[in-house]
């Protein structure tokens, strides 16, 4: 009995509990075991009817075709047993002229049964049973009859018939191997997903002041500093005051030890064609808003052609990621390692809000901050959320850092 082909993406299983004990007698097709993958349970159903021998212990990873178990067929059904006896065929009587019939065929519980990987080819090949002739022991349906009947659809003793209507259109694929930033990226990702406590919270910002600012001051913010006043150098400035105040959310795991960090550099996150990089714009905390504009300008140009060096690639103490650019309503960003936060910028929507008792449309963004629990409580997660939202309802005290 070996571990059978499951999924076309399942190469190991799990064999989570045994249904039958180590020496019981078990029949054809009963469950013996349950197998866990990464996408589903499933009993793993005896071959043959006899006595069932372990190979493999609970809780082994199994790959595909690996021994789980064998089965002693010589050991007979103990007595009680309800499994099927094979019929006696009586011997014609002597005195009879007439010539007697030939015997009939021996049958059984196995007799026109399928194997599960018989089963499996049928049900795939939407073969019938009934018009299978089992060559296995006892008439029962093995492998290689089912691969022969599925080979031969046309064939009225071997399969349904059944009206299928060509699919229109091209349904060519293709293979590429992935980059290695994009390998590299998968990686860290599963990593983060696997390795942290990671857990999300939202919050809602009404962005009329801060919107109304910029309008206000763009144009000669373009005139001094040659780089226009950005969502995004607000929402880096908002958070560096905060992470400031609250240290445990610009913090990270070591071992048993958090290292905290008196200073904020804050990774943005930036779509390239191979892949998101998160380059880290430095000190946040004492730079100015034209200089952070600046910073993630040159950034964004060196990702998107490619000229990132690796030093500029290096650090990072909290990140911001803006999904917003490409619609984005809200999400639930994955944390950068070895950082413990990252807040989720989001499209902004006009949308009816209550304010002072009356319905009025404001231009909303939804915020998201994922946190490592082993490091940020729950607590702190929402009030840092709560104390970005204020600074950027009003931007007056942003912009003065009180």
């Amino acid at each position: 009995m070996k571990v059978p082909v499951i999924g076309e993406s399942i190469s190991e299983v799990t064999l989570s509990q045994w249904l039958k004990a180590d020496g019981e007698y078990v029949k054809i097709d009963e469950p013996i075991c349950e197998f866990e993958s990464d996408k589903a349970t499933l009993e793993f159903p005896a071959e043959a009817s006899g006595k069932l021998i372990y190979v493999a212990a609970e809780e082994d990873d199994l790959e595909i075709g690996a021994m789980v178990a064998k089965i002693d067929t010589s050991i007979k059904a103990p007595a009680g047993s309800d499994i099927p006896v094979t019929p006696q065929v009586e011997a014609p009587k002597a005195e009879s002229p007439v010539v007697a019939p030939p015997a009939p065929a021996i049958t059984s519980y196995a007799t026109g049964h399928p194997s599960p990987s018989a089963a499996k080819i049928m049900r795939e090949s939407r073969v019938d049973a009934a018009n299978v002739k089992g060559t296995g022991v006892d008439g029962r349906i093995t492998k290689d009859d089912a691969q022969k009947a599925a080979s031969n659809p046309g064939g009225s003793t071997h399969s349904i018939t059944t009206s299928i209507t060509p699919i229109a259109g091209v349904r060519t694929t293709r293979r590429e191997k992935m980059s290695r930033m994009r390998r590299t990226i998968a990686t860290r990702l599963v990593s983060a997903k696997n390795n942290t406590a990671m857990l999300t919270t939202f919050n809602e910002v009404d962005l009329s002041e801060l919107m109304a600012m910029r309008k206000k001051y763009q144009e000669k913010f373009v005139e001094k500093h040659g780089v226009k006043l950005g969502f995004m150098s607000l929402f880096l400035k908002a958070c560096s005051n905060v992470l400031l105040e609250m240290p445990s959310v610009n913090a990270q795991l070591d071992g048993n030890e958090i290292i905290y960090h008196d200073f904020v550099d804050i990774s943005v996150a930036i779509s390239t064609p191979t892949g998101l990089v998160v380059p880290p714009v430095k000190n946040v905390e004492s730079r100015s808003f034209s200089e952070i504009e600046k910073e993630i300008k040159v950034l964004a140009g060196k990702a998107r052609d490619g000229s990132l060096a690796l030093e500029e690639m290096k650090g990072g103490t909290f990140t911001v990621t803006n999904g917003g650019v490409f619609g984005s309503l809200v999400s639930t960003p994955i944390i950068n390692e070895p950082q413990s936060a990252i807040l989720g910028m989001h499209t902004i929507k006009q949308r009816p809000i209550a304010v002072d008792g009356k319905v009025e449309i404001r231009p909303m963004m939804w915020l998201a901050l994922s946190y490592d629990h082993r490091v940020i409580d729950g607590s702190t997660s929402v009030t840092f959320l709560v104390k970005v939202k204020e600074q950027l309802e009003d931007p007056y005290t942003l912009m003065m850092n009180i």
